[in-house]
């Protein structure tokens, strides 16, 4: 794996937000890549509650700048650079006035859902691509960490599909049990297909809730990491039906499992 690229996308990553299993698997499986000679970059939200000041993000000019189309609204994206202390590696964090100045993640201060999450995600996924092509770096794999990333795959598989830079990208999905309750906005589904051609992708996600938009992840994915030790039932009979790849859940060895599941997937090219 030494050399080879891989492009991780989370909700939430250790230490700029509180430590979960989400944040921390998402923190770790880029970590213990990085250890191995892995060229890796980290993409996550840039919330309101992270201390900017504290974990000195700093906004990397040439990368911001453009608009990305949400809803048929034209939304800035800024784009915001820190690195994790004593590890060398560098955290790309999505942001925009409208969708991540507000100091909390995705619930108000009586834990409703933000009505804009819906929009959020789009932002988000959008943003990452449109920031990796800025980059010009093309990723080998691409692992998704958590909901708020959960759109990437779809957005990857058809909005651009016809992008070079990811024709060779294998995208890994890691399913965790946090999730939400209720539904997002119930316009999702339109606001994707603006974005799309094809409308029955969007089939999957007509009714927002946690269970379907992890399902559009999974059936837009290569392979597929169980990073909670249960998850939902519905959620194993729909990863069951689509015959990928899937790494189990991994108490210990989580490094080596990872790494050696990823070589595969390269190698099966």
């Amino acid at each position: 794996m030494k050399d080879k690229r891989i492009l991780f996308v989370s909700s939430e990553v250790v230490p700029y937000l509180p430590e979960t299993e989400l944040s921390s698997t998402a923190f770790n499986s880029a970590k213990n890549a990085h250890s191995k000679g892995v060229q890796t970059r980290i993409f996550m939200p840039r919330y309101g509650v992270i201390n900017e000041r504290r974990h000195q993000l700093h906004e990397v000019i040439r990368l911001s700048g453009m608009n990305l189309v949400v809803n048929d609204l034209d939304m800035p994206l800024i784009i915001k650079v820190a690195s994790i202390p004593k590890e060398r590696m560098q955290v790309y964090f999505i942001d925009n006035e409208e969708y991540f100045k507000r100091k909390a993640v995705f619930t108000d201060e009586d834990d409703k859902l933000f009505p804009d999450n819906d929009e959020r995600a789009i932002f988000f996924a959008k943003g990452v691509v449109e920031t990796v092509k800025k980059l010009n770096w093309a990723p080998d794999i691409i692992h998704i960490h958590g909901w708020m990333a959960s759109l990437l795959p779809l957005y990857l598989r058809e909005f651009y599909k016809e992008e070079p830079l990811f024709t060779e990208s294998k995208i890994v999905t890691s399913l965790y049990n946090s999730g939400f309750d209720g539904n997002l906005n119930h316009d999702l589904a339109d606001k994707v297909k603006f974005d799309l051609n094809d409308s029955s992708k969007i089939e999957t996600i007509k009714t927002p809730n946690h269970n379907n938009i992890l399902k559009s992840a999974i059936e837009n994915s290569d392979a597929i990491i169980q990073g909670s030790e249960t998850l939902d039932e519905e959620l194993n009979s729909f990863i069951e039906a689509q015959e990928i790849p899937v790494l189990d859940f991994q108490a210990e060895n989580l490094k080596e499992s990872y790494l050696n599941f990823y070589a595969d997937l390269i190698s099966a090219t």
